[in-house]
């Protein structure tokens, strides 16, 4: 438990330290929204690429731990869409509120869970987490803009506008690009492995400020029952199903705690940008990822070191 709670109280105070920044020395939204896009389209990618480039594969279990996490995204988008005509009727959800509900059960913070894992095992982590990432970003995307557009989106959109939207994502072409420079083998110059370094040791920590900067405390006193179900859809069933799955595929040691590490997780920070753009109901994703990541500080700790 010790173990644990070092690895996540380093996490977690840079989020404090975000949020407080954002009170007091950095308010201008526009500051973090240019360091958001920072971190999203050049040091995040810089640190995946640079990770999945010089990770032993061979010494990976990529199906097991992308299969685990691939497994448990796509049950809980099933659950999530058996419960909307429930949801629906019983409980007054709309179309946009359903997408939030939606995605904060099934995306996750990849900041946060990078940088647990790299607390945890180092470069070990990072490549595992890398795998996970490769595994997930692709369909937790697809799921949520198709979803968005089903249910939110005034206009219908197609499946070719769907797809570009995934394909312009920086992190998967990151993914994509640290892979086939690690099967290759291409000959990389050492200075471009000292500037991918530089940059990548820097998104973890401007990740989490960015995080912190984020959150919205107002109407956390009295949380809606759209937030706290998806804080028992994320928090909870998530890394219970994810865990089972990796004990049936015999993963243990670093393999397991990271499946544990990234089902954990509160969900993403960007989803509220997506709900923005496309209709869906921004204010309660905002409840709800405020919500998440301050739970998160307890519900990560025992998912984790249940596994350890």
């Amino acid at each position: 438990m010790a173990v644990v709670l070092g690895a996540l109280a380093p996490v977690f105070l840079l989020i404090v330290l975000g949020f407080a920044l954002k009170q007091s020395l950095m308010r201008l939204e526009t500051q973090w929204h240019g360091l958001e896009r920072l971190v999203y389209y050049v040091l995040f990618p810089a640190l995946l690429i640079e990770t999945l480039a010089k990770a032993d594969l061979a010494t990976v279990p990529v199906a097991g731990v992308g299969g685990a996490l691939l497994l448990s995204a796509l049950l809980l988008s099933g659950l999530c869409l058996a419960l909307r005509p429930f949801l629906a009727s019983k409980c007054a959800v709309d179309g946009p509120a359903f997408t939030s509900i939606f995605q904060g059960a099934t995306r996750w913070q990849t900041y946060v869970a990078l940088a647990v894992v790299a607390n945890l095992y180092g470069e070990l982590g990072l490549a595992l987490a890398s795998v996970a990432m490769l595994a997930l970003i692709p369909l937790v995307n697809v799921l949520s803009v198709a979803v968005l557009a089903h249910y939110a989106s005034p206009e219908r959109q197609s499946v070719r506008r769907i797809a570009m939207t995934v394909m312009r994502n920086p992190l998967i072409w990151a993914c994509v690009i640290g892979l086939a420079i690690n099967v290759s083998h291409l000959p990389i110059p050492r200075i471009r492995h000292e500037v991918a370094e530089a940059l990548g040791r820097s998104s973890l920590a401007i990740g989490l400020l960015v995080t912190g900067a984020g959150l919205h405390l107002e109407g956390l006193l009295r949380p809606s029952a759209a937030a706290a179900l998806t804080v028992f859809l994320k928090l909870i069933l998530m890394p219970l199903v994810a865990v089972a799955l990796a004990l049936q595929f015999g993963l243990t040691g670093p393999n397991l705690v990271v499946v544990a590490s990234c089902s954990s997780v509160p969900t993403s920070s960007s989803a509220y940008v997506l709900a923005r753009q496309m209709g869906g109901d921004a204010p309660l994703l905002a409840q709800i990822i405020t919500l998440q990541t301050i739970i998160a500080t307890l519900t990560m700790t025992v998912a984790i070191a249940m596994v350890t």
